[in-house]
């Protein structure tokens, strides 16, 4: 998943947005970014930006009062100064909006104006949330260096000259690490925001993989069972080709393990489809079959027509683990269906053998065949898919010709 559709399915805030900044409720809110809208303040922007003003005001009107205890300073110039400081004062409800801006045309204005001083530290605060520190840096360093000569300029009646420049020092620093505490504390929110976004799209992207392989896992248990019954439909079917004349109960026999099988084959291709599709869990299908189970799989394949030998030398069949019985019993299946498609007519042994806290072996066995067999499509497939099988379950298969002539597949599986 890409992050533009993570972000699309990432949540909207749901929360009280009065009480958050209007600029992190528009980096939470993904629609507002795309729309390209500005952010509408909320009522804590408000009466933040109205604590502003005042405070704006109250300092200018402390500026102006000094400004009439200074009987050196012409009148003009005072009136200049008030005049200054009350569009500043009015500026500082674009702070939001245009805080690089506001802090830059505030440098020469407060150089200028002593009722906007106020204004000034202000947009410098506004710039450190809102910015990057390098345009912080850039106007803070400007503001430092404009500080000495203001203070030449006009001296502080109250305070000795490097008293004031070290106060102003004092207070820019102050005012520059608050507003970078406040930046750094939404890109926190944000952060963490982001990350639970991130797990919970890796959440979502490992449930799929796990369901996706969960479907594969059944699709194959129900592909090696299809194909062991399409295999009894081929040979009932090939007997009554090369039989016409076999006794009428024999055809009626035959007959009705195709149609059996046909049934079977059927349904179980009806649930491969409707697993992947839906990706039912396992448990929700036919039950699994298990070790037990091989008793009546070699009875189907006599029933069949196969000669079967079955020789089970396992100590406690009960205690075999449902995994290792399974795995055991489709390859001994997959190892019959093989046999009946390659060898017909011999007679095929399988063998079963171990013990709890050593390996569970099962071969399958067949002689050569009597006369020569036409080659069968896909062969080679179902042994790919046991040898992953018997990997998955921590053991190991071998297969390939016999010295007689045979074929013999051999598994180990773990029996902890």
């Amino acid at each position: 998943m890409t992050d533009d559709k993570a972000a699309r399915t990432a949540p909207v805030y749901t929360g009280p947005r009065w009480f958050f900044p209007s600029a992190l409720i528009h980096e939470l809110d993904p629609d507002a970014g795309r729309s390209g809208r500005r952010p509408r303040r909320t009522a804590r922007d408000w009466a933040v930006d109205f604590c502003c003003f005042l405070l704006a005001v109250l300092i200018g009107l402390l500026g102006a009062d000094t400004l009439r205890d200074n009987t050196d300073l012409p009148h003009a110039v005072a009136v200049l100064d008030q005049v200054l400081g009350a569009l500043s004062c009015a500026a500082v409800w674009l702070r939001r909006r245009r805080p690089l801006g506001l802090a830059v045309a505030m440098l020469p204005v407060s150089f200028v104006s002593e009722t906007s001083g106020g204004v000034a530290v202000i947009a410098l605060f506004t710039l450190a949330v809102h910015r990057p520190f390098r345009y912080v840096a850039w106007v803070a360093g400007a503001q430092l260096v404009l500080t000495p000569l203001y203070f030449w300029w006009r001296p502080d009646p109250d305070l000795p000259y490097a008293a004031a420049v070290v106060l102003i020092l004092v207070l820019t620093g102050a005012t520059v690490g608050w507003g970078m505490f406040v930046r750094s504390k939404r890109q926190l929110m944000l952060s963490l925001r982001d990350r639970a976004r991130r797990a919970e799209t890796e959440a979502r992207l490992r449930a799929e993989q796990a369901q996706r392989l969960a479907r594969e896992a059944i699709a194959r248990e129900m592909h090696d069972v299809l194909a062991h019954r399409l295999t009894l439909l081929s040979v009932h079917a090939g007997a009554l080709e090369f039989r016409p004349d076999a006794p009428r109960d024999e055809i009626a026999r035959a007959a009705g393990v195709i149609r059996e099988s046909a049934h079977e084959a059927l349904q179980d291709l009806r649930e491969i489809i409707g697993v992947l599709r839906a990706g039912d869990s396992e448990d929700a299908g036919r039950p699994q079959p298990t070790l037990a189970a091989l008793d009546a799989l070699v009875a189907e394949s006599r029933q069949a027509g196969m000669k079967v030998t079955l020789e089970q030398r396992v100590t406690d069949a009960g205690s075999v683990p449902a995994s290792v019985g399974r795995t055991a019993y489709r390859i001994a299946q997959e190892g019959l269906t093989n046999a009946r498609k390659h060898a017909p007519g011999t007679e095929v042994t399988v063998s079963v053998s171990g013990g709890p806290g050593e390996d569970l072996t099962v071969t399958v066995r067949n002689p050569a065949p009597e006369a020569d067999v036409p080659p069968v499509p896909g062969a080679g497939q179902g042994l790919i898919g046991l040898t992953e099988r018997a990997t998955l379950a921590g053991g190991a298969l071998n297969h390939g010709p016999t010295p007689d002539g045979g074929f013999e597949v051999r598994a180990h599986l773990p029996w902890r």
